[in-house]
């Protein structure tokens, strides 16, 4: 290969793809082919934060490359993902391509790491947090690809239903600024406020303006975690949960925040709506205990996760706040599956015996029955008694018992539908005015129920993200 020294490559797939950082982009040959993500593909950062990127631009590229694989134009070429020598950039490639390897190819994130290493041989920068100064936490390229894999194994992700479209227009502060974290269990999004306005060139939503959406997707409760900007009986009275549970912008809850927090995700009969003042720091922090506590992800695996669904989310000492909190968050999802694994066998177990008392009871009925009838053939009745008794005698003739009569008439009684809610919704609740967000139809709708049936998702639940979003129509506001 001219201008490119193979020796020098993170070789991904064996004679085929490459990882590579280089100073300039070589000339593409008959048996080569070289490209990059660093222009395509920017990260919009915050403060000092450069990344990961985010779940549409994962989409993008892996989609991009898996049909670069199989194309015919390029089927007897090496591919070669170069980058810059920029230390950002190159963090930016590798989880990008990583994750490729650990979608698409199906590999481990420990391998798919030490394979991007060989390129260089030097180790990647660490990403940061949404700050200014110093940070005291570090997020690897590895944590990255651990946090990726975790929600793949798990269906949080799944490419194959994800919908790019309404992820970037959802995650726009114009309409709505919501990221699914949890698909179809725990939503992330910016504070509403009491009315509609632009502030300087920010729009901001009202509760109205979100209740549709939250409908159709199943929402059940909403947590607020900052200063009261809108009144909560606006979502109340829609028959949405909404809980307060304050503490200090940028700062980590009390334990007892966070146990009503747990407790109310683990109670909620649908989908939790999350949100601080810009649902980041304080909204991503208690997400991110419930993924540890549920979902066995490390500290570092939820931040990585919850920044590829929603860049910037826990930001200063809350990183460490995860940190110190994981092996006890462990250690109560463990307590809490045993006790649901003990509720599911005692569950099962009352079913067995009322199944067995049930058969039982039919046991003795039949074998008093068989006493009774031989006994009953040799009475003696006289004519009076026999013309009197001579309907039962009719129904006995003609093979139809009591039983027989009121199964019959249970059966006749007319069967209860479960009416399915109107799926076309309103914008808003107001017919003078439409909403900022716009309706989706879903194929995968959650059914939004206002009673309090305790259901709590288990991984086995939890259906693949994004396949809550399709079929958007334009924006008319």
């Amino acid at each position: 290969m001219e201008d490119f020294d193979q020796s020098s490559a993170a070789e991904i797939i064996k004679d085929r793809l490459y990882f590579s950082a280089l100073r300039s982009k070589p000339k593409n040959t008959a048996l080569t082919h070289f490209f990059s993500s660093d222009e395509e593909f920017v990260y919009e950062s915050f403060y000092c934060d450069f990344g990961p990127l985010n779940l549409a631009a994962l989409f993008r590229y892996c989609t991009k490359l898996h049909k670069r694989l199989k194309s015919l134009t390029t089927s007897k070429k090496k591919l070669v993902h170069f980058t810059s020598l920029d230390p950002k950039k190159r963090a930016n490639a590798a989880v990008l391509l990583g994750a490729y390897a650990v979608i698409y190819l199906k590999r481990g994130p420990d391998e798919v790491h030490r394979s991007l290493l060989c390129a260089n041989n030097s180790p990647f920068i660490c990403f940061r947090d949404a700050a200014v100064g110093d940070c005291g936490f570090d997020l690897t390229v590895l944590d990255c690809l651990r946090g990726i894999h975790k929600a793949v194994q798990l269906g949080f992700l799944d490419f194959d239903k994800f919908n790019m479209t309404d992820y970037e227009h959802y995650e726009r502060v114009e309409n709505g600024d919501l990221n699914w974290i949890i698909p179809g269990k725990i939503l992330a999004f910016s504070s509403p406020h009491h009315r509609r306005r632009m502030d300087n060139g920010y729009p901001l939503h009202s509760p109205e303006d979100y209740i549709p959406f939250f409908r159709h997707h199943g929402v059940s409760d909403v947590v607020r975690l900052n200063t009261k900007l809108y009144a909560a009986q606006r979502f109340e009275s829609a028959g949405f949960s909404h809980h307060e549970l304050f503490f200090s912008d940028g700062s980590a809850p009390s334990d007892l925040i966070l146990r009503r927090f747990l407790h109310v995700c683990e109670s909620a009969p649908g989908a939790v709506a999350v949100h601080c003042k810009a649902g980041l720091g304080r909204t991503g922090t208690l997400i991110g205990c419930y993924l540890m506590k549920h979902f066995s992800f490390s500290a570092a695996e939820a931040i990585a996760w919850l920044r590829v669904c929603r860049p910037g989310s826990v930001i200063g000492p809350q990183q460490n706040f995860l940190l110190e909190k994981q092996r006890s968050l462990w250690v109560q999802g463990e307590v809490f599956r045993s006790k649901q694994r003990q509720q599911e066998k005692r569950q099962i177990r009352k079913q067995q015996l009322r199944q067995d008392s049930g058969a039982a009871n039919h046991s003795a009925a039949t074998e008093h029955m068989s006493r009774l009838l031989p006994a009953v053939d040799h009475l003696s009745i006289s004519d009076g008694l026999h013309k009197s008794n001579s309907y039962h005698e009719t129904c006995e003739d003609s093979g139809v018992s009591q039983g027989d009569r009121l199964c019959a008439l249970k059966g006749e009684r007319p069967r209860h539908h479960s009416s399915s809610r109107d799926a076309g919704l309103r914008l808003n609740g107001s017919t003078e005015s439409s909403s900022i967000l716009p309706l989706v139809k879903s194929k995968t709708l959650l059914p939004f129920s206002s009673s309090r049936t305790v259901r709590h998702l288990s991984p086995a639940h939890i259906r693949s993200p994004f396949s809550l979003f399709s079929g958007r129509p334009t924006l008319t506001c």
